[in-house]
């Protein structure tokens, strides 16, 4: 039985004591390119391959865990504020993937505002292939700039959000965590993090600097960025 893949964050740099060709090696991820040939859906049900969001230019990709998760909607309500201009002059792409049908995509854009990329991986192909972890370890959202409702109230307005949805369902596998990934041209990956927990998820400046992209200030606190 091969041993349980722990979750990790994984962040590959330039490096001056290797050559460019080991350097090559180093950033291909066995995970990424299995996960490549995976079916996603836009808004509109029609279908792409997840190699398609990064085969010709870096993409940050994030991983939601459900569309109903008041964490994760405040999370993409943040993703929202990034500037398009930002990301054109860095030649990066913004991509959200959630794990519910794409009929609700378009309820979760106009709920957060967010008008970048976003796909739906309905039967959790890429999840699994990118050994995203199910089930949480004990966290906190403790420092976040990006969680603003305490899990009361956020957990009430999320229950409200199931109630009233047209189509009621959970809208992803609850038990289901999320990541981020910035990767590309090709299966090169420069930064792969698999969240512990609902609240483990990477600060948004912070995969901004990792892509090159110039950074967004969020919350009240002093800007800092992991280096």
């Amino acid at each position: 039985m091969a041993a349980e893949r722990s979750p990790v964050i994984q962040q590959i740099g330039r490096r001056t004591d290797v050559s460019s060709v080991d350097l090559w090696d180093a950033m291909y991820h066995p995970d990424v390119a299995s996960a490549a040939p995976c079916p996603l859906r836009d808004q509109y049900g029609k279908t792409f391959e997840f190699g398609d969001l990064y085969r010709d230019k870096k993409s940050i990709i994030i991983f939601v865990r459900n569309f109903l998760c008041y964490i994760c909607k405040e999370y993409v309500e943040d993703l929202a504020k990034i500037p398009k201009s930002y990301l054109q002059a860095a030649d990066v792409r913004l991509i959200v993937i959630g794990q519910s049908s794409y009929l609700h995509i378009q309820p979760f854009c106009s709920l957060t505002g967010y008008d970048h990329e976003i796909f739906v991986d309905g039967d959790r192909e890429i999840y699994c292939k990118l050994g995203l972890k199910k089930g949480e370890s004990s966290g906190s959202s403790a420092g976040s700039p990006h969680v603003k409702s305490n899990k009361i109230t956020g957990s009430v307005k999320s229950i409200w959000r199931a109630i009233t949805s047209p189509a009621f369902d959970f809208q992803g596998d609850p038990a289901q965590q999320g990541g981020a990934l910035i990767v590309g041209p090709g299966n090169r990956v420069h930064f792969l993090h698999r969240d512990m927990n609902r609240y483990d998820h990477v600060p948004i400046s912070s995969l901004l600097h990792y892509a090159g992209v110039q950074t967004v200030h969020f919350g009240n606190k002093p800007q800092i960025i992991e280096v």
